[in-house]
């Protein structure tokens, strides 16, 4: 059996190649059907919404907040309450995820990731049926759309935030939130809702490709999710509670600071003399992945995990605070604390915003918060882009992704204080 050895002093056997990959392709093959299940029922809830409305028989206009109103309103054959299953159909889909991923690991004889997978699904179960159930405001909530001509819009513009989004490792909820509050109108709750809803989408749709080619680390991804996990739940139980215009002037500056040294190194293609942290060797994080773009294996070693772990639970906080994903905080700290390459840092990002959000998603449907048919053209948009997204990732240099995430960085802490500053 192989190992990992770190300054020739730790030695830890890992599991047979064989399992490793069966694992990987188990994990993608549960992401990829839960996207096309959501597809499949989103789509037929639209059509049927739509059909009723050519017929002259207008469906309701408020939509279910609660999984007992969802049922009811299956049962009688209202289009809004399938939408609304298909979309927790989605929302659901990272949670059987990670329960599968205990199982994936089982197989590998992995006890360590298993425990740590438990825990992750532990903190996300704790989310949905324990706050979100507390904070849950049950009733039926109205609509502020349903035209057509919007929806379509609102879908043809997430196609490009899930394109943006899976390349640069985001979710793409820094174009949806300004999208639907300023050319929609849309309140600032029911936005970080349908944010929420294309993150999980964009990560869904790009990691179940991710992982299936190899780039994801899984390990990283597993263990660094119990930090973002836990500080998605606490973003989210604050969020009502703090000032918006403070927090987005000070995560502005923040990311704006961190973007400085991700510059600095711009032209490097792989990080250089790195030392693994000693955590690194015992949950066996160093890997290697398979480059398409160089026709080469590039083997990589992890650095600073504590570090790493830290700044995940700012990157979770601030998910469940802002509703944005955090993927450019937790690509930053993959890249520049763990020393990841770029390529690994924005797959594996993908891999976890989709957990990530959600621990807080929810908390935001039961308060009422995700409009179906707002959120379903987002998720169906971001899920096309992505896709595209993941596609043309792997043609791409490390160099030229990190000319992608940086402008990226840029637009997202501009985003952020110029809404703090009152001019957005």
């Amino acid at each position: 059996m192989p190992t990992i050895t770190i300054n020739d002093k730790t030695s830890r056997p890992i599991a047979d190649d064989g399992l490793i990959r069966k694992t990987e392709l188990i994990i993608s093959g549960v992401l990829r059907g839960g996207v096309l299940l959501s597809v499949a029922v989103i789509l037929a809830g639209v059509c049927y919404y739509y059909a009723l409305r050519l017929l002259g028989r207008p469906p309701h206009s408020t939509f279910p907040d609660t999984l007992a109103q969802v049922a009811a309103g299956i049962k009688g054959a209202d289009p809004v309450s399938i939408v609304t299953a298909g979309l927790l159909v989605l929302l659901a889909t990272p949670v059987l995820r990670v329960a599968v991923s205990i199982a994936a690991f089982a197989i590998e004889k992995d006890r360590t990731y298993v425990i740590i997978t438990g825990i992750v699904l532990a903190i996300l179960l704790f989310s949905i049926f324990g706050i979100g159930a507390y904070l849950g405001r049950p009733g039926l909530t109205s609509m502020p759309s349903d035209s057509f001509g919007v929806l379509l819009f609102i879908g043809l513009s997430s196609m490009f935030a899930g394109f943006v989004g899976a390349l640069a490792g985001l979710g793409g909820g820094v174009f949806i939130v300004p999208i639907l509050t300023l050319i929609f109108h849309v309140t600032f709750a029911t936005a970080i809702g349908a944010s929420i809803v294309s993150v999980i989408a964009t990560s869904s749709g790009a990691a179940a490709a991710y992982v299936r080619d190899r780039m994801t680390n899984l390990r990283v991804g597993m263990f660094l999710e119990i930090a973002t996990t836990a500080g998605a739940i606490c973003g989210a139980l604050v969020s009502s509670m703090l000032n918006d215009t403070l927090l987005f002037i000070v995560f502005g500056v923040i990311l704006l600071i961190s973007a400085v040294p991700l510059v600095l190194r711009l032209g490097e293609e792989l990080p250089r003399g790195v030392q693994n942290h000693k955590w690194a060797a015992w949950l066996r994080l160093p890997s290697t992945y398979s480059d398409q773009r160089t026709r080469q294996d590039v083997t990589y070693q992890v650095a600073h995990v504590r570090i790493g772990f830290g700044m995940m639970y700012v990157a979770g906080l601030v998910s469940g605070l802002l509703g944005i994903g955090s993927g450019t905080f937790k690509v930053l700290a993959m890249d520049t604390a763990m020393r990841l390459p770029m390529k690994v840092s924005t797959t594996t990002s993908n891999f976890m915003i989709g957990v990530t959000a959600a621990a807080s998603a929810g908390i935001f449907f039961q308060r009422g918060d995700m409009d179906p048919m707002i959120a379903a053209p987002v998720a169906i948009g971001v899920l096309g882009g992505s896709m595209v997204g993941a596609k043309t990732l792997n043609r791409m240099s490390n160099v030229h992704l990190k000319k992608v995430f940086v402008p990226m960085i840029v637009l997202v802490a501009l985003s952020m204080l110029a809404r703090g500053l009152g001019w957005l």
